[in-house]
């Protein structure tokens, strides 16, 4: 049991499992265009709200819960996928293990001033290309930008 844990582990480390999947939610203001973004609890960076599906819940629906819980967000969700980005998960031993994230499109109609994790995290607006170039993971910022032109040029992905 043991034996085939570390296997499991080490295998994900390696890269030799498919990454492990999380949906995310691009919070949007449809009025301005604006890009919200969270601080990560543990290190503080600029992310978009993420985490793992849930039992019984789409996974846009899923990215929806998530925006509400760590950002505050009341708004309504799109069912089709806007892309997908990897980047390596921090596990409390110490390693890593390698995450694709699905990333849904939320319009958001108001933000809560009482929500779950108000007290870990710090949310704010950004520009699309502001927001970009502060987050870490180059998946995301191209997926931000990419989002950003397509809506410039009149058409929702």
């Amino acid at each position: 049991m043991i034996a085939h844990r570390l296997r499991d582990t080490l295998g994900r480390m390696l890269g030799s499992h498919p990454p492990l999947m999380q949906v995310g939610a691009l919070c949007e203001d449809p009025r301005t265009g604006r890009v919200l973004l969270i601080t990560s609890r543990d290190t503080g960076r600029w992310i978009i709200p993420k985490g793992w599906p849930m039992p019984g819940r789409s996974l846009a629906e899923a990215a929806m819960q998530e925006a509400w819980e760590e950002a505050g967000v009341e708004g309504r969700v799109g069912a089709a996928e806007l892309g997908r980005y990897r980047y390596d998960k921090v596990q409390d031993r110490g390693f890593a293990v390698p995450v694709e994230v699905r990333v849904f499109p939320v319009e958001v109609r108001a933000l809560a001033d009482q929500f779950p994790e108000r007290s870990e995290r710090t949310r704010r607006w950004f520009e699309p290309a502001e927001a970009a170039g502060l987050v870490d993971e180059t998946g995301l910022a191209r997926l931000i930008r990419d989002r950003a032109r397509a809506q410039q040029g009149g058409r929702r992905p």
